[in-house]
């Protein structure tokens, strides 16, 4: 590298990295981190297991945040402090430039991190789907999405597991919600909430005609324990039935699917996974609990934008991304405009690019850490 290229590297990326800085809140979480510490260094720190493991899993996200931005700063300074005698040394210039290439891929990765830094983000996610209008087209859809996501999960290594199908009578499934379980789950999976587009010709149609169908995916961050919802008994409805699904003929001997109803605001959630009926009251607890989260965040979104002066849309039925079979290939994303001609290596769970152009035009938006 020439002495001016290192320079600018130098002055560039100082500014990339105070921008890190501000986008992961480096500011907020160290005294947040510290706070913590103080806590589970207490005596009786650990005669509350519970909210022990809840501490302790707080520092450990934040601590990570904090590291990784220590680390960057550390390369960094290395290169600063080494760039005089490279400058007059051809082998230490050659070590300073791979010490340049990794600080610039380290920073790439970094850049990523920070746009999977809101406040659930890291969460797990339960993922739902919603067959259109169309009847067994489109419950035909939902499952190829559903095959999509399950694809998804293990390229990411990520746990996929089924809370509730319900299959077609025909083909495909009625309804279905699976809960993805890994770091980020939620920050990469929100942008695929809404409805998908399906374009091609059905395998239904004797005539081989062109069919569109529709369906929906709703995405909730799992929220383990949250001080901001409580759900009040005479506010849910519990109700108990055979099951009939994925679980194998040996659920279906008992009433073990449980159904519960949030009175005050319509949300149904089933689970029929399980063959305890106990477990699967758990679940929908769980599943019912971040919906109503889901929902009062959504509120609050709605009366800022609406104190703004912002126009307020319900997007839920909007149409977010098509899928084109034919009359040629193509998958476009339509509020980033990000698409992709290989259709087959979407269906088999190639989704990175759709979901990091959604997060980079949501970080476009953001307000900073006081929204996170």
């Amino acid at each position: 590298m020439e002495k001016y290229e290192v320079n600018k590297f130098i002055e560039e990326t100082k500014i990339r990295l105070d921008d890190i800085y501000d986008a992961l809140c480096i500011k907020d979480k160290i005294p947040e981190y510290n706070i913590l510490k103080e806590k589970s260094e207490a005596s009786d720190f650990w005669n509350n297991p519970d909210q022990a493991k809840t501490i302790i899993s707080k520092m450990n996200n934040l601590n990570k945040d904090i590291i990784s931005y220590n680390q960057g700063i550390t390369m960094y300074n290395s290169i600063v402090d080494s760039k005089e005698d490279a400058f007059s040394d051809p082998e230490m210039m050659e070590m300073l430039s791979d010490e340049i290439k990794s600080l610039e891929k380290y920073l790439e990765e970094l850049e990523n991190k920070t746009l999977l830094s809101g406040k659930y983000d890291i969460c797990n996610c339960i993922l739902e789907f919603h067959p259109g209008a169309g009847g067994t087209e489109s419950m035909d859809w939902a499952s190829m999405l559903f095959r999509m996501y399950q694809r998804f999960a293990q390229k990411m290594n990520y746990k996929f597991e089924i809370i509730n199908y319900e299959m077609g009578d025909e083909a495909g499934i009625k309804s279905a919600s699976v809960i993805i379980s890994g770091e980020y789950a939620y920050g990469m999976l929100k942008s695929e909430k809404g409805v998908h587009r399906l374009v091609r010709i059905s395998p239904f149609d004797s005539n081989k005609r062109r069919h569109t169908s529709f369906c929906s995916i709703d995405v909730t961050p799992e929220i383990e324990e949250t001080d901001d919802i409580t759900i009040n008994d005479e506010d849910i409805r519990i109700d108990t039935y055979l099951s009939s699904g994925h679980g194998g003929q040996g659920v279906n001997t008992t009433y073990s699917a449980v159904r519960v109803t949030h009175i005050p605001t319509g949300i149904v959630v089933t689970c029929q996974n399980e063959r305890s009926q106990l477990k699967n009251k758990d679940i929908c607890l769980k599943v019912l609990k971040s919906k109503l989260l889901e929902l009062e965040l959504k509120k609050r979104e709605d009366e800022m934008k609406s104190l703004k002066g912002e126009q307020t849309n319900i997007n839920f039925g909007s149409q977010i991304r098509s899928y084109v079979f034919t009359p040629y290939t193509l998958v476009k994303d339509h509020r980033t405009d990000y698409e992709v001609g290989n259709v087959n290596a979407v269906m088999d769970g190639d989704l990175e690019g759709f979901m990091y152009s959604f997060l980079k035009k949501l970080a476009g938006g953001s307000n900073g850490c006081s929204n996170k």
